[in-house]
């Protein structure tokens, strides 16, 4: 199952960008790790915004559900994470129920 997750980050007035880049620099090797595996498809840094784009690719919602819960980013500052997810499916999938569909 594919998806498109995009990540907001934001972090607390107590902790400085030295700790937040910590924080990224971790997750970036979680996250090139995956890409390395498979899981991860494809993923892009938003220029400008603390702003993560990916394409993952996993067999369900709940390993997705589940890879999220132990990324380290969300485990060491979660509560300023945010994630909106979107199910994907195929355009040529999309395209053929279209065709199907014509002249019901």
């Amino acid at each position: 199952m594919l998806f498109h997750l995009d990540f907001h980050v934001e972090y607390s007035a107590e902790m400085g960008q030295n700790d937040l880049f910590a924080v990224w620099a971790e997750e970036a090797g979680a996250a090139l790790g995956a890409k390395d595996a498979g899981v991860v498809v494809d993923l892009w840094k938003a220029v400008g915004e603390r702003r993560v784009i990916v394409i993952a690719n996993v067999e369900s919602m709940e390993m997705l559900d589940q890879i999220l819960l132990d990324l380290p980013i969300m485990q060491k500052m979660g509560q300023h994470v945010q994630v909106d997810v979107t199910a994907l499916r195929t355009y040529e999938g999309f395209a053929a129920d279209v065709k199907e569909r014509v002249g019901r």
